[in-house]
């Protein structure tokens, strides 16, 4: 076959062969050109050399370390400072809450409720009316008391008229006493003299008789007239004593009447402070009886807080402290307050069942004291503090409110 037969050229045979078809001369020492752009591109890049790689820049990463190293060590510095010069006097606590002296409106007569004039989270003054239990039966109980005591001053007045009539009784029996005793003495002097006669014989035995009885008589008119007197006058005391009982029982009248006139004034319940209201529970047409929960007052205008701190914390706390507040609601809002007193114990001895420590196994917890917190009017005005809002409380032990430490 002419395949096998082929004869292998020599080079020289293959370049001559090339330039009879091509007749163009072509270098061996020299890459071909080629007419492609995309293959002028690819030899173009086999023609480039890697370039060698960067050093790192070791200055800038000093520079680095070296600015993280400063800062650390100032912010060390820093802390280290700060607690030396006012960390260590701070005693904190969040077992704080806002506290105020709510009062829990209740009637003292029992009775519909006629009329509410609040509603719940109104704001209400001192003297507002804020609701009116049906009056009627508790005025009916006035009149009634009116009366009776009209009545009374009626008998007081009668018993006077008859203390005046006694007085006339009495001076007309002291007259009876005078007239008896002045018909003694005539009859005394009469049987002196009828004895005198007798004995002379100047007169009859029948005289002289008559003039011993005329002076029995008037002995004994004498002693009647007394006995009248005296009676006079007892019954005069005894006019005089019921004057003072009738007055007595007037004065009792008057108590009820005052009485009376208090339960109708209770049927109107006003606010005893200012403050906002709250919870409140009475309805309209409802039967309220003394000592029923109506409604709550809150007054905004007089919060405190309690801030319970452990035991370990109290050696340092003492009134006049100042206190700084922040309030989980609104940290924004800062407070400045000051320490008012310490509670005598801790809080687990005023509990319903105060723990027992010696019986059964002991675990020994750190105990809490509430110590109260007074907030300035100035902490208040913003109107964003309400009783039972947690905050923080950090007290300087170091800084203490003059007022207060000088107390």
């Amino acid at each position: 076959m002419s395949g096998r037969n082929t004869v292998a050229k020599r080079p020289s045979d293959q370049i001559r062969l090339a330039a009879d078809v091509d007749q163009t001369p072509i270098a061996l020492d020299k890459p071909v050109a080629l007419d492609k752009p995309a293959d002028r591109a690819l030899d173009d890049k086999l023609a480039e050399k890697p370039d060698a790689p960067a050093a790192p820049d070791t200055s800038r990463k000093t520079r680095i370390l070296m600015a993280l190293g400063t800062a650390a060590a100032v912010a060390t510095l820093y802390l280290i400072g700060n607690w030396a010069l006012v960390g260590r006097y701070i005693i904190t606590t969040d077992d704080a809450y806002l506290r105020a002296d709510m009062a829990v409106i209740a009637p003292k007569v029992s009775g519909y409720v006629a009329s509410l004039k609040v509603q719940d989270n109104d704001r209400v003054k001192a003297g507002d009316v804020l609701l009116n239990i049906d009056p009627e039966d508790y005025k009916l109980a006035v009149d009634a008391a009116r009366t009776k005591a009209a009545t009374q001053d009626a008998t007081i007045a009668r018993i006077g008229q008859q203390i005046d009539v006694q007085k006339a009784v009495t001076a007309q029996a002291a007259a009876q006493v005078s007239a008896a005793e002045a018909d003694a003495r005539r009859s005394t002097a009469d049987l002196a003299r009828t004895r005198s006669l007798a004995a002379k014989d100047y007169s009859s035995r029948k005289v002289l008789d008559t003039a011993i009885a005329d002076g029995e008589r008037t002995q004994a008119a004498v002693l009647n007239a007394t006995a009248g007197l005296a009676s006079a006058k007892a019954n005069e005391l005894v006019a005089s004593a019921q004057r003072t009982e009738a007055e007595l029982v007037r004065a009792e009248l008057a108590v009820q009447l005052a009485k009376a006139e208090r339960d109708l004034t209770f049927t109107t319940l006003r606010a005893p402070f200012d403050g906002i209201v709250a919870n409140r529970a009475a309805q309209l047409g409802q039967y309220v009886q003394p000592g029923t929960r109506l409604l709550a007052l809150v007054p905004l205008d007089r919060l405190y807080i309690e801030a319970n701190f452990k035991e370990t914390q109290l050696q340092r706390l003492q009134p006049g402290q100042l206190v700084d507040v922040e309030l989980d609601a609104d940290p924004s809002h800062k407070i400045t307050g000051r320490v008012e007193s310490l509670a005598p114990a801790s809080g687990s001895q005023f509990s319903l069942l105060p723990p027992e420590n010696a019986t059964g196994n002991f675990t020994k917890i750190v105990q809490r004291v509430p110590v109260r917190i007074s907030v300035p009017s100035a902490g208040l005005e913003a109107g964003k503090l309400r009783p039972g809002l947690s905050v923080t409380v950090k007290v300087r032990t170091r800084d203490f409110d003059s007022n207060v430490a000088s107390k």
